[in-house]
């Protein structure tokens, strides 16, 4: 079977270590040799010459040892072919934007990075993996909470399907960051008010409030770890539970217009010329917007899906104005 061939890298970057002297012994480090390295980032794919220094002391304990540049880290992970950029892009796309893995795929693709859907789930562990790293990070957490001299706390769970456990996050709000994560095979509020209690100790800074959804053992467990602190039910499950009726029928309106306008694509397959492909555009752009769901309780998925055909439509009436593309 043939083999293709690699790319060859649009960008290259020289990088040299910044310090010149043996850690361990502090005589001066010489420079021994070279390495190449690719990395795919979201610029196009870069390839790294990176200077190695070593210590000629046969003395020293780091005798002959490499030394890479301080800047490698830059730009990726050791021993990954792809760059921070793009495993940031990623975990973006996933936790920001709550895209699938095949979604993510295609957005990769549509930039030009050569990258399978299987390597998207392992960068996704990647990601996961760093994000771990710092939340695990105490002497950081604790410098942040220090800053601002107070917490306002959010604890919710997170199950993904019942029977399993439950992972309950806490959180501050003021500054967003995760100060605990576990997961609990039940809600008991003696259990959930162990974790607050940890929280509560490990925080060095007074917990001002506490916002939740209103589960009862949630409640409980608040007025038994922190007694005296203020509780209130989170703005997000309140605006939910008021705009149900609302995003009901939101649903309903998204569900009609997608039967009016799906198979527009079938009426100019097999055809050719200016005109077809005119069509086919349009007929990606209805895709597009059939596909992009909006988020509750605030952007209401059936309407925004209006927005998009009512502009579809009113390019659509602009080409008609002018005569429409012409024949081949």
């Amino acid at each position: 079977m043939a083999k293709t061939a690699k790319p060859e890298p649009t960008l290259s970057h020289d990088l040299w270590p910044d310090r010149t002297t043996c850690p361990d012994c502090d005589r001066p480090m010489r420079a021994d040799y070279a390495n190449r390295r690719t990395v795919t980032t979201l610029a196009g794919l870069t390839r790294l010459t990176l200077t190695i220094r070593r210590c000629p002391n046969p003395d020293c304990s780091a005798y002959r040892r490499p030394y890479r540049p301080e800047t490698e880290g830059r730009y990726a992970r050791p021993r990954h072919e792809f760059g921070l950029d793009v495993l940031a892009r990623v975990g973006r796309l996933r936790h920001a934007e709550y895209r699938s893995v095949p979604e993510i795929h295609r957005d990769l693709v549509g930039r030009g990075l050569g990258i399978a859907e299987r390597t998207v789930t392992n960068l996704l562990d990647r990601y996961d993996e760093l994000v771990a790293v710092r939340l695990a990070d105490d002497r950081r957490l604790k410098a942040v909470l220090a800053g601002q001299g107070k917490v306002i706390l959010a604890i919710d769970g997170l199950q993904p399907d019942v029977g399993h456990e439950v992972l309950w996050v806490l959180r501050d709000c003021l500054s967003g960051e995760v100060l605990l994560a576990e997961s609990l095979l039940s809600a008991r509020s003696r259990d959930l008010a162990g974790l607050l209690a940890r929280v509560r100790d490990a925080a060095g800074v007074p917990i001002l409030a506490v916002v939740s959804d209103g589960q009862h053992s949630v409640r409980k467990a608040v007025a038994t770890a922190l007694p005296g602190v203020p509780h209130q039910l989170c703005q997000f499950h309140y605006l939910r539970e008021a705009a149900r009726p609302t995003f009901e029928a939101d649903r309903h309106a998204k569900k009609e217009l997608k039967k009016r306008v799906r198979g527009v694509e079938r009426s100019v397959e097999g055809q050719a010329g200016p005109a077809a492909a005119v069509v086919r555009g349009y007929c990606d752009a209805v895709r597009s917007a059939l596909a992009d769901d909006g988020r509750t309780p605030l952007e209401a998925a059936g309407l925004r899906l209006h927005g998009r055909l009512t502009g579809i439509r009113a390019s659509l009436d602009r080409v008609l104005e002018k005569g429409g593309p012409r024949a081949g």
